[in-house]
Order: C-alpha cells, then sequence, then structure tokens
C-alpha cells in the first residue's frame, strides 16, 4: 500500500501518514453528495500542494466517498482511490484495521486519507495513545503523523499539525 517518501535514518524506519478531514461544505441531504464551499475550496487549495511537497509528490491516497472528500483530495493532484469503509459515520477501530494502521507491515512510504469527523480525532487518538478518545479535529486540518521503529520498539508520532489558516 505505501510507496516511497518514507526515510531510513540509521536504525529508525520512518512511514507518514497524513490524516486529512475534509474543507468546509456545503450544509445539506443528501450527506454524501454535500459539495465544498467557496471557503473550503480555498482551504483545500491551500492545504493540498503542502502536502503534496511533505509527501515528495508521491502517496497513496484514500478517501471517503464523499463529494466534500473527493473535491479536498482533488487539491493535492495526485491520483487517489475512493473506500466506502471510511465514510461518515464508520468507526476508528474498524478504519484502522482496514487500512492496516496498527503495526505497518512496510518500512517505508507515505499514506494520505481524508475523511470526517468524528472518526477522524478518534482514529488519532488510537494511534498515538492506544484509546480512542474525541480528539477536536478543525475542518481542513492535517494531522501528519509518522510510524517510527527505533530498535525494536514501534509507534506513531505527532509530527505536525497544520491547520489550513497556517498559509
Amino acid at each position: 500500500m505505501h510507496r516511497r517518501a518514507g526515510a531510513v535514518f540509521g536504525n529508525r524506519r520512518l512511514v507518514n501518514l497524513f490524516l486529512w478531514r475534509h474543507a468546509e461544505a456545503e450544509d445539506g441531504h443528501p450527506d454524501l453528495s454535500r459539495a465544498l464551499t467557496e471557503r473550503g475550496r480555498a482551504q483545500a487549495a491551500r492545504v493540498g500542494p503542502w502536502i503534496r511537497r511533505a509527501a515528495d509528490g508521491s502517496a497513496d491516497i484514500v478517501t471517503s466517498p464523499a463529494r466534500r472528500a473527493r473535491q479536498t483530495a482533488d487539491a493535492i493532484g495526485l491520483p487517489y482511490r475512493m473506500e466506502d469503509k471510511i465514510s461518515p459515520g464508520a468507526e476508528a477501530a474498524d478504519i484502522a484495521l482496514v487500512l492496516g494502521l496498527m503495526a505497518p507491515t512496510t518500512a517505508e512510504g507515505c499514506l494520505v486519507v481524508v475523511g470526517h469527523q468524528p472518526w477522524m480525532g478518534e482514529l488519532i487518538s488510537l494511534l498515538v495513545s492506544g484509546e480512542s478518545a474525541g480528539w477536536s479535529v478543525r475542518k481542513a486540518q492535517v494531522w501528519w503523523l509518522t510510524w517510527r521503529s527505533r530498535s525494536g520498539s514501534a509507534q506513531w508520532t505527532v509530527r505536525a499539525v497544520v491547520d489550513p489558516d497556517t498559509f
């Protein structure tokens, strides 16, 4: 699943994971058809190129099938695939298993996941602390996590949290 953009430093192996909450979207129904607002398109346009640069232009990108998530992912400018199992209302533990995030088997790579609250905050909490909790993730915010293995011990660590208002 992962390719490139990971790095090996001494005896440490890194895998990069970008968890990106979709940008601001219109209200309405059906939920999966909601589009980004003008502000949301601007947020995505600021953050997408940053993710592309941070991922060295190569990443496996997975997005919810929701229109707002796909429009957000479009801003990266790389191909992506949709995954029904990360739709609104999904469970963090299920997503971690589907995407192989509990213990990545590859030594390098970059994965970008574009999705929704509340599962995104719960997933970040689960990966970083081992417990699922309702962590807050703002619209269009990115959490950059690194899977790091050092001396036989491996864990997810927070490398950066990037807000669309940063740019």
